[in-house]
């Protein structure tokens, strides 16, 4: 875990101790970067630079690092994952009480939440419920083809910018809700770039991931259809602001040169290919957030 080709690992071990480290580890923090910018695109386009910093950050607290680090420790308290998972390579075997520490987590998220404005900590709490759902047994949406996609969509995808938003206290716009649903399609392209490489785990276990079902080729069409509606909301969201359709290029390009070697040599790629494909397809989507940044930008600010 602690091994040369992991000196971060190595260094915040010295600082938290052995025992203490996997509990960060399995927050995933790598993710945090990513997870915080789709969040803060909300509250950007809701107040531009006049948004409060108190609020701002604790938002950011309770929704990137409380509710979205516990849904992660949930996740591989109930996965016990032995390969690499997303955002964590070689993780470590989960500690003993990473279930009660992401219940606890979970819970100050769930709680902290209502010190904000309404519709956020509403939409914070139906994210807390849908990271139960998803990985707790009997339910353990992961576990059923369809589901697993429908969960990551309304999670990430549509309701972490509208939380951003709700942040703010102000009325969501109809652009902020058609690029929220923009989103939420998107996450169904990225969401089988997340399982192909974990298919040899997931059969293991005796999860139906989405891309175990219809298969790596088809789980990639199905991105590629999804990222064109995802960009046609998009599209019906800004020409009514008078933006030019043609500055939406930058993000459906991205996609395109994601998807398009990925479509055609799939085959023949190996694990570690794939899994590399997934950072490609983030590295996609903070294009689409930059690109939707500029366009959304609120003209008051």
């Amino acid at each position: 875990m602690t091994g040369k080709h992991y000196p971060v690992r190595q260094f915040f071990e010295g600082l938290m101790g052995a025992r203490a480290l996997p509990y960060l580890l399995h927050l995933r923090p790598l993710e945090w970067p990513i997870m915080s910018a789709h969040f803060l695109l909300g509250t950007l386009l809701a107040a531009g630079w006049g948004l409060k910093a108190g609020p701002t950050l604790l938002g950011w607290l309770v929704f990137v690092a409380l509710m979205n680090g516990g849904t992660l420790a949930i996740n591989s308290a109930f996965d016990k994952d032995e390969g690499d998972i997303g955002y964590l390579k070689a993780p470590p075997k989960p500690p003993e009480h990473l279930l009660l520490f992401s219940c606890v987590l979970l819970g100050a998220a769930t709680l902290l939440g209502f010190l904000l404005p309404l519709p956020f900590a509403f939409i914070n709490l139906a994210c807390v419920i849908m990271s139960v759902l998803y990985s707790v047994p009997p339910p353990r949406l992961k576990a059923r083809a369809g589901w697993d996609l429908l969960i990551n969509c309304l999670g990430f995808g549509l309701a972490t910018p509208l939380a951003g938003w709700a942040l703010t206290g102000r009325p969501f716009s109809r652009a902020i809700l058609l690029a929220s649903i923009g989103f939420a399609f998107l996450f169904a392209t990225l969401y089988p770039m997340t399982q192909i490489y974990q298919v040899a785990e997931d059969s293991r276990r005796g999860d139906y991931t989405l891309v175990i079902r219809v298969g790596v080729g088809r789980s990639l069409w199905l991105a590629l259809v999804a990222a064109l509606v995802a960009h046609g909301c998009f599209l019906a969201g800004i020409l009514p602001l008078g933006r030019t359709p043609l500055y939406l290029l930058p993000s459906l390009l991205g996609w395109l040169a994601v998807l398009a070697p990925w479509l055609r040599g799939w085959r023949t790629w190996t694990n570690s290919r794939h899994e590399a494909g997934m950072y490609w397809g983030l590295g996609a989507w903070a294009v689409t957030d930059l690109n939707m940044l500029a366009l959304l930008w609120p003209p008051h600010s």
